[in-house]
């Protein structure tokens, strides 16, 4: 399915246009019908040859209905600007303009109508010349009459060609805008949007503002589907039980997006908005307190929490002169403000934000890989940064960090420090961040991070049973050796545990001899298991037998990294947020 917004001064002949492509009536409101205008979100459908489904949200041209335009504009991404022959270049069409031009939507057409009252190129020239200022400014333009039906079939077809240039939704996450919420016998509480992201059925548990809902029924353009993808023009059955949610609420995939009080943002033109101006985006739209960082760059507090991701694009506006602002998340998840030159030190911080992966490691040093799936950025690391655990490290961050390490534990004495002490030394939560920093002239001994000189010096007889182990243990890391084995190899007593304190081997539970980083390795692969899981689902994710699963587990419950359920099913502990 495609979704168009049309846009431009009221009595211009919009929801005429959309009567034509469609043969329904966008002005479906009695106060609507009575006044002759738009004065809420208006919703048609019809086909295209070659196109398919094609939903269109006729938004209201009057300037008193600015938000509600706002509303319809805020998830899309295609627009028809329309413009009438018969009138000169209205303000609700410049208005409409600034919009479409501040959400950054680049793909449409200029429709000029009422050929038949007046000679169109004068209106044309004129929108032409406003639109080449604007991101539209490479969209084709068509001139027609919604009376006599001229220039109608050329207006399909290049909103065809349109259609199939524009791109496709990017992310799989669902984010729906609700811009109607309303009850129906049989079916509940039933809201209604525009899909712009991910696939909706039957069935999904989503995540709103008023807790978690689940789908229990989707339609599209009038029917009931087994599933729609965006972008889309959808409404969800929610239940009786489901609660009323207000225009403007995101309904999303659960965990799958930052709930931002507080947001950097660009802006454009650089100028200083007012301090209190209204933040439009999507269908929402609510109050906020800018404070500039520099020209050009902003943070906003916003009065409540919403869902937000970066590179969305929104409107700040002010309600007294009506000017509109462009707007670009930077970071919905930002570092506070503090001292002097705090916003300037920020400012240089955003300079140069491109929203990649790359970038945001870059910029944040030290995150987990679930804030950036949040952010928007997933995927693996970059090259030069370093992963540990769940937490990446730009390389210039980890280099910093082990120059922190190394200094920490020299004056630390013979002994060195445990990964938890050590990750406290130099300031971060995770002792798995401490581990992944370690490299001559740091090693791993007895459980501790020392200097190399500190290690024990292993005897040939050592090195040949230590090889042997990790022969045995290749492919099948928690395939840990017999008591007999260690016997066979001359690893036992006094001897096995002076190589297990210098780091060679790790006592993972009861009689459970393992390669060091084995725990680390089985809580991530414990950690992939939908949770909560079983000892016999632990069992077969590491590849291993009961021998040596059941006191691996009690081994890692009594290290704090997983936790047993009174039913004996555990769960992996969550590290931190970073």
């Amino acid at each position: 399915m495609h979704v168009v917004a049309t846009a431009g001064h009221v009595d211009h002949g919009k929801s005429t246009l959309v009567r034509g492509l469609t043969g329904q009536d966008p002005d479906r409101l009695a106060e609507e019908a009575r006044r002759g205008l738009s004065i809420e979100l208006g919703y048609c459908w019809s086909e295209l040859p070659g196109v398919g489904e094609v939903a269109f949200v006729d938004v209201p041209g009057h300037e008193r209905f600015i938000g509600t335009t706002l509303a319809g504009l805020g998830a899309l991404r295609v627009a028809m600007l329309v413009v009438a022959a018969d009138d000169p270049w209205m303000p609700q069409a410049a208005e409409h303009l600034a919009a479409l031009d501040a959400l950054d939507v680049r793909h449409g057409l200029l429709v000029v109508t009422r050929s038949d009252l007046a000679d169109p190129a004068p209106a044309l020239a004129r929108a032409r010349a406003e639109v080449g200022r604007t991101t539209l400014r490479d969209v084709p333009d068509v001139v027609v009459s919604g009376r006599t039906g001229e220039g109608m079939d050329r207006l399909r077809d290049t909103l065809a060609e349109v259609l199939r240039a524009a791109p496709g939704p990017t992310g799989s996450d669902v984010r729906l805008w609700v811009d109607r919420c309303f009850t129906v016998r049989g079916a509940g509480v039933v809201v209604t949007g525009t899909l712009a992201s991910g696939t909706v059925r039957p069935g999904d548990v989503l995540e709103t503002d008023e807790g978690e809902v689940r789908v229990r029924g989707v339609e599209a353009l009038g029917r009931s589907r087994a599933q729609v993808s965006a972008p889309a023009r959808v409404a969800l059955a929610l239940g009786s039980g489901a609660p009323r949610l207000r225009r403007g609420t995101q309904v999303v995939t659960p965990g799958a997006l930052v709930r931002a009080d507080v947001v950097d943002v660009r802006v454009r033109p650089g100028e200083r908005p007012p301090e209190r101006p209204l933040l439009h985006v999507g269908s929402d739209h609510l109050e906020v307190r800018a404070r500039p960082l520099r020209p050009g760059l902003l943070r906003l507090r916003l009065s409540r929490a919403l869902p937000l991701r970066v590179g969305d694009r929104g409107v700040l506006r002010d309600p007294g002169s009506r000017r509109l602002w462009a707007l670009e998340v930077l970071d919905p998840a930002p570092p506070p403000l503090q001292g002097r030159g705090a916003a300037r030190q920020r400012a240089a911080e955003l300079e140069g934000h491109d929203g990649t992966l790359a970038g945001e490691v870059s910029r944040r040093g030290l995150v987990t890989r679930e804030l950036l799936r949040r952010l928007g950025t997933p995927g693996d690391p970059p090259p030069g940064a370093l992963l540990a655990g769940e937490h990446v490290l730009s390389g210039h961050r980890a280099e910093e960090l082990r120059a922190a390490l190394e200094q920490a534990v020299r004056g630390s004495g013979p002994a060195g420090l445990a990964p938890a002490a050590a990750a406290r030394a130099v300031g971060v939560e995770d002792a798995e961040v401490a581990l992944a920093l370690v490299r001559a002239p740091l090693s791993l001994a007895a459980g501790r991070i020392v200097l190399e000189d500190a290690a024990v010096a292993l005897e040939e007889h050592e090195r040949d049973a230590l090889a042997a182990v990790r022969a045995d243990l290749e492919g099948r890391p928690f395939a840990a050796p017999t008591l007999e084995r260690l016997r066979e190899l001359g690893l036992e007593g006094p001897r096995l545990d002076a190589l297990v304190r210098a780091g060679h081997l790790e006592r993972a539970g009861r009689g459970v001899v393992l390669l060091p980083g084995a725990t680390a390795e089985a809580v991530r692969r414990l950690a992939a298991l939908a949770q909560p899981f079983t000892a016999g689902e632990a069992r077969a994710a590491l590849d291993t037998s009961r021998r040596v699963a059941l006191p691996l587990l009690a081994h890692l419950d009594a290290a704090g990294l997983t936790s047993r359920l009174p039913d004996d099913r555990r769960r992996v502990r969550p590290s931190r947020p970073g």
